[in-house]
């Protein structure tokens, strides 16, 4: 397995994927609701994303893996892959509260979408441009690991 996807399946553990997804969009929420407008905006001493940022990035990390999915399920063999840095520099330019909004929809559209599927689904595979044949269920599962680490990282502020 990839050192990246290795890492994100560590840090999910033995926990249900579903839940962890499930759970996300009200974790986020309730953390802009404590940081307030401008603690959102305000960028960590590490020079890393602020949690607007982050916000943005899990819209569009939705978005993407969304799609990555439907194309496994759908018999597609090749996943588009996504360069996250050149989507990010439009990132500090994105509105957080529309970020949120914009992963809550997409996240209960997919999780809609995987309470539909069967076994066939969670096995189809997907050939990753970097990391070679990727089944449904480790896309999922790799999703919720990054979901608990910027969580992770995000409770850090």
């Amino acid at each position: 397995m990839d050192p990246y996807q290795q890492a994100l399946a560590d840090r999910l553990g033995d926990a249900d994927p579903i839940e962890v997804l499930a759970a996300t969009p009200a974790l986020l929420a309730a953390l802009v609701e404590r940081l307030g407008p401008d603690a959102v905006l305000a960028r960590p001493a590490d020079g890393g994303w602020s949690p607007a940022e982050v916000l943005a990035h899990l819209a569009d990390v939705e978005l993407g893996m969304g799609f990555r999915l439907r194309q496994a399920v759908a018999g597609e063999p090749v996943a588009q892959g996504f360069d996250q840095d050149a989507w990010a520099r439009r990132y500090p330019r994105l509105d957080a509260a529309l970020a949120l909004e914009a992963f809550r929809a997409t996240r209960a559209w997919n999780l809609a979408l995987f309470a539909t599927f069967d076994l066939d689904d969670w096995l189809a595979a997907v050939d990753h441009p970097e990391r070679g044949p990727e089944t449904v269920d480790e896309v999922v599962r790799a999703l919720a690991g990054h979901d608990l680490r910027h969580l992770d990282r995000l409770g850090a502020w």
